[in-house]
């Protein structure tokens, strides 16, 4: 894996100038060079529109099959796909998570809201402080527009908005968000506002991981945390141009998303997926005392650097039989499982389905199979009927023998013959 290019001269200055940026007000970009330059471009951050640069590059030492040190509080490293967790530190440590609470917020809209539908911002919504968008009293603007602004720039404005669009009130959408959490089996998680501004809300390295991979399996959402620059239309005048908080967007070579976070108590904070020949991983850091940028980077280096993905189970492979009124019907895996191996054994439970019986068909559904490697689940598959065994001199497998013996003998005893 090659390794990220050396810090630029002046870096160091511009990373911790850099953070500023994620507890500002709205940005205002050129959309050309969001897009088209290797980093992010400086930011205007209000009231006097001065602008905060960005970091240029990465600090990272050289991509090792080490684990690695690490300047945040908590940390985890998990398979975006399998949910399989790579590495962690203090991963399953309640902390606050600032803005990272944003992506609950937008998972829960688009399980209620199709993104066109209209949005209009109360008196509440339009008076957060912190990062925002700036709506207006009365705007109105399609929740999609609203999203773009939740997840790229962290609007906090826009969240309390969707929120209330959504349940009514912030308070009914905060219930929602935590049985969503529940649901989920989020067990060290526990929200308090949908923006995460200076509140008591709580989560996990290894909760957010899930979080996440559930949150990316949203195509609006994979779409919009991927997006450098937006232009959110404004009620006069130019359309609102914002930029992705996300510098690793720009500065780390398959970086999907996904979210930044800070407050005092949180600390700076980051969620980021990325992609490198078909391997796809999403890496926490939390409570970081600067930046988080490299600290993630360097975790994302490891993970790709270390671990081998590999099938575990491969579609048509043959599992345990399943037993059917008695007879051990073949059993083979209906889909193909891949894992990041480094230890551990991989144990296949397979669970039948009730009510099976006699005859059976090749590929019917026979149960599933839950598959775990070192004791953690990492996937669950169909399991299907194989190949049958045919009776000698018929050519035919034996259940459909079976089920013409029996069609038989019933037609006798109704008959009576």
């Amino acid at each position: 894996m090659p390794r990220t290019a050396p810090r630029a001269p002046g870096a160091a200055l511009a990373s911790v100038l850099a953070v500023l940026v994620i507890a500002a007000g709205p940005a205002v970009v050129s959309r050309a060079a969001g897009l088209n330059q290797a980093f992010p471009p400086p930011t205007p951050v209000p009231p006097d529109g001065s602008l905060s640069p960005y970091p240029t590059a990465l600090a990272t030492p050289p991509p090792s099959d080490e684990p690695p040190e690490l300047r945040a509080e908590a940390a985890a490293l998990v398979d975006l796909d399998a949910g399989q967790v790579l590495f962690a530190r203090d991963g399953r440590e309640r902390r606050p998570i600032a803005s990272l609470t944003k992506i609950m917020t937008a998972l829960v809209v688009l399980e209620l809201v199709a993104p066109g539908d209209p949005v209009t911002a109360s008196a509440v919504a339009a008076g957060q402080s912190g990062a925002e968008l700036g709506l207006v009293v009365g705007e109105t603007l399609p929740a999609r527009e609203l999203l773009y602004a939740l997840l790229l720039q962290s609007a906090n404005d826009a969240a309390v908005a969707l929120a209330e669009h959504v349940e009514g009130s912030v308070a009914g959408f905060v219930d929602r968000m935590n049985d969503r959490a529940e649901a989920l089996g989020l067990e060290d998680t526990e929200f308090f506002s949908p923006n995460g501004l200076d509140d008591r809300g709580f989560s996990t390295a290894v909760d957010l991981a899930r979080l996440t991979r559930l949150a990316l399996d949203v195509p609006e959402i994979a779409r919009i945390v991927g997006t450098k620059v937006h232009d959110v239309p404004a009620p006069e005048g130019e359309p609102r141009h914002i930029q992705n908080r996300n510098a690793l967007l720009w500065l780390y070579r398959g970086a999907l998303g996904v979210k930044t976070g800070f407050t005092t108590a949180a600390g700076f904070c980051l969620i980021v997926a990325a992609e490198r020949d078909g391997e796809r991983l999403v890496a926490v850091v939390l409570g970081e005392p600067s930046q988080a940028w490299d600290d993630a980077a360097t975790l994302m280096n490891y993970g790709f650097e270390a671990f081998e993905r590999r099938a575990v189970v491969s579609s048509g492979e043959a599992l345990e039989p399943v037993s059917v009124q008695g007879y051990a019907v073949p059993a083979v895996a209906g889909r193909t499982v891949y894992a990041y191996v480094d230890e551990g054994p991989v144990r296949i439970d397979v669970r039948p389905l009730g009510g099976l019986k006699l005859p059976v068909q090749e590929g019917q559904r026979l149960g599933l199979a839950v598959v775990r490697v070192g004791g953690a689940e990492i996937g669950r598959i169909p399991v299907r009927v194989g190949d049958l065994p045919e009776v000698p001199g018929t050519g035919l497998p034996l259940w459909r023998r079976v089920a013409a013996v029996l069609v038989a003998l019933i037609g006798r005893m109704v008959t009576g013959t």
